[in-house]
Formats: C-alpha cells, structure tokens, sequence
C-alpha cells in the first residue's frame, strides 16, 4: 500500500486529493457520456442454408463431382471475400455512404470483417470424418438492420448460385474430358486401322479370312490337277488301245484327237499350276512382317481396352452430368433467410456512460494513490511513531488564515479541515 497503511491514511489521502479525484472522475465521465453518445449501434442478421444430400443414392447415379463440402464451401467463401465481390456488393447497397473518407480497400476491410461464414459439420457414420456439412450459418453486422439483412441475404444468395455453378462446371469439365478422351482413342484406332491395311498391301499380306479362302482355292486346285492327270493317263491309254487293235487310218485319227485332248489339259495344267504358285506366295510371309503384324495385334488390342474403359467413364461423366443440370445432385437451400433484426447488438448507451464513470472513478483513486507514492511525507503521529518508532511530543495543526469563501475550492478546503475534527470526535 506504500504510504497508506489503514483506513484512517486512505480517507486522510482522499481529504487532501479530494480536487484531483474529482477532476479525473469528471473529465472521465464526461469522455465516457461523449463515447456513448458518439457510438455506432450494430445490428445483427443471419441466414441458414441447409446442405441436402442428392435425392438419387450414389450406388444407382454417383455424381462426378468429388471431394467434401466443407472443402468446396471453404473455395466459395474465398470467392465471396475476394475484393471484387466485396465491391460490387458495397457498391449494390451503398453500404459506408455516410463515410465519404474511407478508401476502398478500407471499405472491403471492413465488411470482410463485418460477414462471418461459418459451417456444421453433419453427424459422422462411423469412425471417419468424410467432411460433410450440414448447416452453413452467413452472419452479417452492420449499422442499420435493413443493410445487415440485404448483405447476410446477398451473401446466401451469391453461395447458393457459386455452389450450383461450381458443381455444374466440374461435372461439364469431367464430361468434356473423357469425350475428347475417347475421340482421340476413335481416331489413333482408325489411324492405325490405315497403317495396318497399307503394311497388307505393301507386303502382300493377306488378311486373315483371305488367307482361308486362298488356302482352300490351292486344295481345290490341287483336286483340279489330279483330275486331269487323270484324264491324261486315261487318254493316253485309250490311244495305246486303238494304236493295237484299230486300222492304221483309224488309229491316226483318234492319235490325232488323243494329242489336241492332251494339248488341253497341259495348257489347262499350266494355267493352275501358275494360279497355284500365286497363292502360295501370297500366303508366305517373312519373320519380320509377322513381328510386325504382332505389334500391330497388341497396340489395337491395347486401344480398344483403352476406349473400353474411358468409353465406361464417359457415360458415368454424362449420367453425373445429367444430375448437377437436373438440380438433383447435392443442392444448398435456404432453411432460415435472413431477417430484420428488433434490437441492436451493441451495448447499451446508458450501460457504456456507467461503466466509463466507475473507470474514472476508480482511475482519479489510482491517479492520488500514484501522487501519494510520489511525495511519501509523514503526516500524523501515528505515520511517525509507525515509521520511527518515536511518539511525538505534540502536534500543531494546519491553521488555515484565508477567507472562508462560497466556491468549490473552499468548499473543498473547509471540507478536509473539518475531516479530520470529525474523525477525532468518532
């Protein structure tokens, strides 16, 4: 406590501080009654959106639309607090026009601290958190309660529109993707479709149901050769036998038809054997052509299981696509829009004026116990008995010879000179 060490030291304090207590005490409340009158009410308004869940389960439809809400409510309130939007929205509703001197960015500043997005997460099913929100809560304060509700309404407003947007743009994105996917799988297919049918035609290689049909054309000839060798042994035996028993006339005319029957089927021999030996070496086909054509086996067979897949994906792609244009996905709906507010948020005036002047007060008692700690000077026997351990022979009071006057000093000087007079006869 310093100098003061009872309760007859801190009335003595207040006695002789009386004016610089009652100075500070009234500068302070009147600083505190001019805050109050100068403060700026806040009113409040808030507008829930509830996150609904798609109507159609995602085992029959699944959107293409991944990650969590709380994620993607997280790049939309981003969004929404960028300063352009920020702008647009001071400069819709004409919100800080009483305050002419603010910047612009000064302006975005304080709205962006003036609007509070704050989400709920869902109830967990099981042990993983998959981030789902429930409820996103849009809280807006601002000076008046019709500016509060426009904003907290925008704001809910431009979410609901983002989300719709966002979905609508990821799933086309997804969509578009996979068909430009399988439009090139089509294309590099029929490319390599050209290249395998010019290495045909450049090596000569016959396709694979050619190759059956020229392998059964060569069986068939080969029946057509036999057939005539035959036909060659029985004419060249029925010559033999006319040669023998037959006239010499008649002999030599049926020698003579026997060699033109020969003559034709030589030529008819030669014209299939030479058709034979075509095939033959069209379905001859050297190593490097067959390493080729396998290669060739493999990359269509890779491309198509390739187009299989992105072709699966693709109608997976449309059918979310189809649910995010249809609103049929997962949607935000406004469950509580944003009203005007009855009251404002802020603390009363009267509440601000009385908490100011007990500060003062208690600021003009620390401000004399401050000066008291400055000038530490005995001023009663019983300081200096305290602080000497000497009791004094007398003491002599302050004789007062001014005046006694009708002002606030002389009241407050007759005021501690009959303090302690008072004290004594207690």
């Amino acid at each position: 406590m310093g100098p003061i060490f009872s309760l007859a030291d801190f009335l003595d304090m207040l006695r002789r501080r009386a004016a610089v207590i009652l100075y500070v005490v009234v500068a302070g409340s009147i600083l505190s009654l001019w805050v109050a009158l100068n403060q700026q009410h806040m009113y409040h308004s808030a507008e829930v959106i509830q996150v609904t869940r798609p109507t159609i389960a995602d085992e029959l439809a699944k959107s293409t639309v991944e990650g969590s809400s709380a994620r993607r409510m997280q790049l939309i309130e981003q969004r929404l607090m960028a300063r352009g939007t920020l702008l647009d929205i001071i400069e819709k509703f004409g919100l800080y026009a009483e305050l002419p001197s603010l910047t612009p960015t000064e302006k975005v500043v304080m709205l962006r601290n003036a609007v509070s997005i704050t989400g709920v997460a869902a109830v967990r099913e099981g042990f993983a958190d998959d981030g789902t929100i429930s409820v996103l809560t849009i809280t807006a304060m601002l000076p008046t309660a019709e500016q509060a509700r426009q904003v907290a309404s925008e704001f809910g407003r431009r979410t609901i529109e983002l989300s719709v947007s966002s979905r609508i743009a990821q799933a086309r994105e997804t969509l578009s993707f996979f068909a430009e996917k399988e439009n090139a799988l089509v294309s590099q297919i029929a490319k390599l479709e050209d290249e395998i049918s010019a290495f045909h035609t450049a090596n000569d290689v016959a396709l694979p149901g050619t190759a059956e049909f020229r392998r059964n054309e060569v069986a068939t000839i080969n029946e057509g050769l036999l057939d005539i060798e035959r036909e060659k042994i029985l004419i060249r035996r029925s010559a033999d036998q006319a040669s023998a028993t037959e006239r010499p006339a008649t002999a030599r005319r049926m020698l003579a038809e026997a060699q033109e029957q020969l003559a034709t089927l030589d030529a008819q021999r030669d014209l299939l054997v030479q058709r034979k030996s075509e095939l033959e070496a069209a379905l001859q086909t050297t190593p490097e052509v067959q390493r080729q054509l396998g290669v060739y086996a493999r990359q269509m067979q890779s491309l198509q299981g390739e187009l299989e897949t992105v072709s699966t994906r693709r109608n997976e792609a449309e059918v979310g696509f189809r649910l995010e244009t249809s609103g049929q996905g997962e949607r935000l709906t406004v469950l509580e829009p944003a009203g005007l507010a009855d009251y404002p948020s802020t603390s009363a005036r009267k509440n601000k004026a009385l908490l100011g002047g007990v500060a003062s007060v208690l600021a003009g008692l620390a401000f004399a116990f401050v000066l008291e700690l400055r000038a530490p000077v005995l001023r009663s026997a019983a300081q200096m008995e305290r602080e000497t351990g000497l009791a004094p022979v007398a003491s002599i009071p302050v004789l007062d010879t001014k005046p006694q006057g009708r002002g606030l000093r002389d009241i407050l000087r007759n005021w501690r000179r009959l303090l302690p007079q008072k004290m004594a006869r207690r």
